[in-house]
């Protein structure tokens, strides 16, 4: 009895994921999608309560069957790059490496008044990895504190930054959910883009709370980022992949870049609660440790500056300043 007992608990759960499976995922409208859903719960309550009743194998037999009839097919299921995308993320970045010049395709230049109205312009700009100066972590926030969207800006000595970030790759008209997140309801998209672009319309006009914080990193680790953000945009061209709220999300694919450059890295919850990923870097020494942490935060915060930017202003140099405040100057290994 105790053996069907845990075996039906184990039905149960892997019974509700197959519901939202089939809830995300398929074909029709959401009528069609909800029925579909609602057929399996019937099915699983009623295979459930045959087996308890009658303390019998034979209906978790069946209902064993039926799950793997729809792992099959939830297996089927494979990412693509035709379809109908979000105009933001309309266009996949790829690049070329010649010894120390990138080549960027398709880096996104938007000017956002709204989500809904902006100027769309897609660029190709060229790099001098000779020249590359900083890293910056910059988090998102947008109402907890243990979650934030994470993007890499990178900075060249003339000025120039470019920021990569690693998001989901919105239909038209689709809108973001963390639990769809878990059931193949998003691409990857790894996107290149101005921080005037990508910072501000998170500020400006989605109303989030954005953070930057310069990294410890010497010259060859940059590069070494850098390119490894260009090599994983050309494999995302060519071999398209899910966005996973967990295993594959904005900050565990930067953690595993990061990895190959320093691979004694260690894991940490606040890699999956990206809100306090600016304790993890002071942990790892990637902020300078002689700046208290909750000095970091107070001087990272860039919000009031991006909303306070006008269209003339140097946007990247207007949002550091007292980041990096005199006497107390942060300086890269």
């Amino acid at each position: 009895m105790a053996l069907i007992a845990v075996m039906a608990l184990v039905t149960f759960c892997s019974g509700a994921w197959g519901a939202l499976a089939l809830w995300y995922q398929l074909p029709g409208n959401l009528i069609a999608r909800s029925i579909g859903s609602a057929i399996w719960v019937a099915g699983v309550i009623v295979l459930l309560t045959l087996a308890i009743n009658r303390r019998s194998w034979l209906p978790l037999g069946l209902y064993a069957v039926a799950y793997a009839a729809l792992l099959l097919w939830w297996a089927s299921i494979a990412p693509s790059n035709q379809r109908i995308w979000a105009d933001d993320v309309s266009r996949l970045l790829t690049g070329t490496v010649a010894g120390n010049q990138v080549t960027l395709n398709n880096v996104r230049d938007f000017s956002w008044r709204s989500d809904d109205d902006y100027d769309a312009r897609w660029e190709t700009r060229h790099y001098d990895l000779d020249h590359l100066a900083s890293a910056d972590a910059v988090l998102s926030y947008w109402g907890s504190a243990a979650i934030a969207h994470a993007m890499i800006s990178f900075g060249f000595d003339d000025g120039s930054h470019v920021v990569f970030s690693v998001e989901i790759r919105k239909k038209r008209g689709q809108q973001y959910s963390a639990i769809g997140g878990f059931f193949k309801q998003f691409e990857t998209i790894l996107i290149a883009a101005d921080e005037r672009d990508i910072i501000r319309v998170r500020t400006n006009v989605r109303g989030e709370d954005d953070y930057l914080y310069p990294l410890r990193m010497d010259k060859a680790a940059m590069r070494a980022l850098f390119l490894s953000y260009v090599h994983a945009a050309d494999k995302l061209a060519v071999t398209p992949a899910f966005y996973n709220t967990i295993t594959s999300n904005c900050t565990t694919i930067v953690y595993r870049m990061a990895r190959q450059i320093e691979p004694g890295l260690p894991r940490d919850i606040r890699l999956l609660l990206t809100g306090y990923l600016p304790e993890y870097l002071y942990k790892v020494g990637a902020l300078d440790r002689s700046v208290p942490i909750d000095e970091w935060r107070r001087r990272g915060r860039i919000t009031d500056r991006a909303r306070n930017s006008r269209p003339d202003d140097n946007f990247s140099e207007l949002i550091r300043g007292g980041v990096d405040e005199p006497g107390r100057a942060f300086s890269r290994r």
